[in-house]
């Protein structure tokens, strides 16, 4: 242990730990509504612990890591079990306990068979981003970062809702080993650079961002880094693998996956820092697929008639939006880009919800088989109404804040040409928009529709929890800005200070 005393050193621990141990209390239980409320009531507890965490880094916002402990792991290599939270990455802990819970309790109704299994496999993917966001260690964070593959894969493999979910697995692991291959190669090179500075190695990041990176390796390793970060955010072109995964796999993996982007995490919390001047030299090329993936994304999802697939590429479009504020370098940017992050995570989860709920009355969410779900579930209505409007960027809701901060801090910065992501706006209403009018307010196309059950208690409870982190979120954005401020300041900072001489190529 390296700071601090008291609860606050072992707490982080516990939620990181927490989920697997609830996974490992199921395995022993036989019946199936027992197996689902001690998952749900484990992660109802994990949620409560992120939140207090939240709340009290919060009320002591400061740029140095919270939290922070530090364990012997791997003395040979110079890596320990050190993880830590601070402004960038506190709001990701209550965003990714509230996802798990949604996955939870959506799974008493939508998992038929081996609903223990799925239970734990979801558990297991709550550590292992938990752990992508808080660790402080570069060989803790790429195993935290590889155990998220294998319950995906698990995951959309047999819990899948298509027929091509075999398919749509294989194709995510493949993605997802690519690009551990260049991340792997990255932290070991920073590691040795280290060792070539001070003659020891050390993955330890803290430690790491005090040893300068040589120019030319500061190159190599944001390609080898921003390739792999890219790959899972997902930004085009590297966002084939996500389309298939929303749309053949299971609508619980696909509100995690959707909603937890650790690949634009991975930009924030090692790519800037670690390779800040390289990142300067090359933010324009950020910029230039950022403002293509708006582009190609929002128009992608115009022409999807299915709303898993039109998340899938409207997600690709707002990761661009989120990138395209980081590569700005300032505070208004990055700020907006984190804002953009957690309401990414509540928008595609709500959508998603819907969509799960659809499939599960009809059995399709293509609108040619919808129409005239209002006036049969308005409920249901109600709920995909705000998610869109949120999704579409209204004022009053969580995802105005992050999109006019992050356009904001790219036009600062880029000026005339950052205004193309302008489009995002319209765009993003538009396919929101339409979707929601053909599902919902169009003529009934199909009898099933006419025998629709509008969401029950429970349903509504799941939706209500998301909507109103939106409507919140967007009336006080201070409650996740303000926590980030310190942080983001001194990462802008550092930008700034490593970017003498170098000018953006816009």
């Amino acid at each position: 242990m390296i700071q601090g005393a008291g609860d606050g050193l072992s707490l982080l621990t516990v939620l990181l730990a927490w989920p697997l141990l609830v996974a490992v209390a199921l395995v022993p239980l036989r019946e199936a509504r027992i197996i689902h409320r001690v998952a749900l009531i484990g992660a109802l507890l994990e949620l409560v612990i992120s939140v207090w965490m939240f709340v009290a880094f919060s009320a002591a916002p400061t740029a140095t890591f919270q939290f922070e402990e530090q364990l012997p792991w791997i003395d040979a290599i110079g890596s320990t079990i050190h993880v830590g939270i601070d402004g960038l990455s506190a709001p990701f802990l209550p965003l990714t306990a509230l996802l798990t819970v949604v996955a939870v309790a959506q799974a008493r109704a939508t998992v038929s068979h081996r609903q223990k299994a799925y239970l734990i496999s979801v558990m297991t993917f709550s550590t292992a981003s938990t752990g992508v966001f808080t660790a402080l260690d570069l060989a803790l964070f790429f195993v935290f970062w590889e155990l998220m593959l294998v319950p995906t894969f698990v995951l959309i493999k047999l819990w899948g809702t298509g027929p091509g979910r075999s398919h749509a697995a294989t194709k995510y692991v493949l993605a997802m080993l690519m690009g551990s291959v260049t991340l792997l190669a990255a932290f070991v090179l920073l590691s040795v650079n280290h060792r070539t500075a001070t003659g020891s190695l050390s993955f330890d990041y803290l430690a790491l961002l005090e040893v300068e990176v040589p120019a030319g390796l500061g190159t190599v390793l944001f390609f080898l880094m921003a390739f792999s970060f890219m790959l899972k955010a997902p930004l085009f072109p590297l966002h084939s693998w996500l389309p298939p995964a929303l749309q053949e796999g299971p609508i619980g993996i696909g509100i995690l996956l959707a909603g937890l982007k650790v690949g634009v995490f991975g930009f924030l919390r090692l790519i800037m820092p670690l390779t800040s001047a390289a990142f300067m030299q090359w933010r324009w090329l950020i910029a230039v697929l950022a403002i293509i993936a708006i582009l190609y994304g929002g128009l992608a999802a115009l022409a999807q008639p299915d709303l898993r697939r039109l998340i899938a590429f409207a997600g690709v479009s707002h990761v661009g939006l989120a990138l395209l504020g980081l590569s700005s370098g300032n505070a208004d940017g990055v700020s907006g880009a984190v804002f953009l992050l957690v309401n990414l995570g509540l928008t595609a989860a709500g959508l998603l919800l819907i969509a799960g709920f659809i499939h599960q009355r009809l059995g399709t969410t293509d609108v040619v088989a919808l129409g005239g779900l209002a006036a049969r579930a308005p409920a249901l209505a109600a709920f995909a109404l705000v998610f869109a409007f949120a999704e579409a960027g209204l004022p009053g809701t969580s995802g105005f804040p992050g999109e006019f901060l992050a356009l904001l801090g790219a036009f600062r910065e880029f000026g005339a040409p950052s205004l193309i992501a302008l489009a995002i706006v319209v765009l993003a209403a538009g396919y929101s928009l339409i979707w929601l009018q053909r599902a919902f307010y169009g003529p009934v196309t199909r009898d099933p529709v006419n025998h629709v059950v509008d969401l029950g208690p429970r349903e509504a409870s799941i939706a209500f929890a998301i909507a109103a982190m939106i409507v919140l979120l967007g009336i006080f954005p201070s409650l996740v800005l303000d926590p980030a401020e310190s942080s983001v300041a001194q990462l802008v900072e550092r930008l700034a200070a490593t970017a003498d001489g170098l000018e953006p190529r816009m």
